[in-house]
């Protein structure tokens, strides 16, 4: 057969890396088939000297992947998952994911300083509010400023003095061999991850059964199973990332927990809380945890943060 299957990504390092991931998996289980690496441009790409919190998050580094899978340019679309809307254009699904990557945080520092040694003689570079708040909350004598580009762009950033340390992804620089940059994985205990963090996520077309037929027999189903509750949670918060929030799951068994929170912007006021139930009620579980975070002051946040 010499059918080409075409996967879309963005053009920047890391996606690419996911990408290939993807293309592997397909590769190793249907040989029969070609596939290839389709790169497109994002409005997320190619904005870089606004932060995030100003343009928006919704679709921003997705919309034009969407737009050329609804096309049948590409026959699926990866994404860092974190930043695939809850919310998905008609006759497009998440298809399917590959296993879940490290989830935490990660602290590059110039001096070696963990995360609670921080100080008022440390400038900390993120584009993220989730990072911004907890990071704040922890110490608000810490100066922050916006940093944006790739992974490559920001160390390169601070090594030329913008900043002396930078909180990224983990799963990002262990996915591009910089692993030696990592001052300390953050622990989830005193930073929360994003929603669905080190998870590569396929988006395909809703009524394209061949290739949900592909992706189903590469993806992880535990993997799955916390990716559609924690998107769950990210949906009952009407969250993003112009909003302090954040989520981790774990499995044990059959037992299915999940941790969250929402802060305000400068991390003055931070509620947290976590569920536990059987693993067949993970959706209802993370639900239920957005809506106790809101009646515990979710609201009140989300109020302020909207005015």
């Amino acid at each position: 057969m010499n059918k080409t299957i075409k996967i879309g990504t963005r053009g920047s390092l890391l996606a690419i890396c996911q990408a290939e991931e993807v293309k592997a998996a397909l590769q190793n289980n249907f040989s029969e088939y070609k596939f290839k690496l389709v790169t497109i441009g994002t409005k997320g790409d190619k904005i870089l000297d606004i932060a995030l919190s100003k343009i928006g998050d919704k679709g921003l580094f997705t919309k034009e992947l969407e737009n050329s899978l609804l096309c049948g340019e590409i026959d699926l679309a990866v994404h860092s998952l974190k930043d695939l809307p809850t919310v998905l254009p008609d006759g497009l699904i998440l298809g399917g994911v590959l296993e879940r990557g490290e989830v935490r945080d990660a602290l590059v520092s110039l001096t070696g300083k963990k995360i609670e040694q921080l100080d008022e003689n440390d400038i900390v570079g993120t584009s993220s509010l989730r990072r911004i708040s907890q990071l704040l909350h922890l110490n608000n004598k810490v100066k922050v400023v916006d940093i944006r580009g790739n992974v490559n762009t920001r160390i390169q950033k601070m090594e030329n003095a913008y900043c002396n340390a930078l909180i990224l992804a983990g799963v990002g620089l262990i996915r591009l061999g910089l692993e030696n940059k990592i001052t300390e994985l953050i622990s989830p205990d005193i930073m929360i991850p994003a929603a669905c963090q080190g998870i590569i996520g396929i988006e395909i077309r809703k009524n394209d059964k061949f290739i949900h037929n592909l992706i189903k027999q590469i993806t992880h189903n535990e993997t799955l199973i916390v990716a559609v509750a924690e998107r769950i949670f990210l949906n009952v918060l009407e969250g993003g990332c112009q909003v302090p929030m954040g989520c981790y799951t774990t499995i044990t068994n059959d037992k299915f927990c999940i941790k969250g929170f929402i802060a305000d912007l400068k991390g003055e006021k931070i509620i947290k809380n976590d569920l536990s139930g059987n693993i067949h009620e993970a959706n209802d579980t993370a639900a239920c945890l957005a809506k106790l975070l809101l009646d515990n002051g979710g609201y009140e946040i989300l109020n302020s943060i909207k005015k």
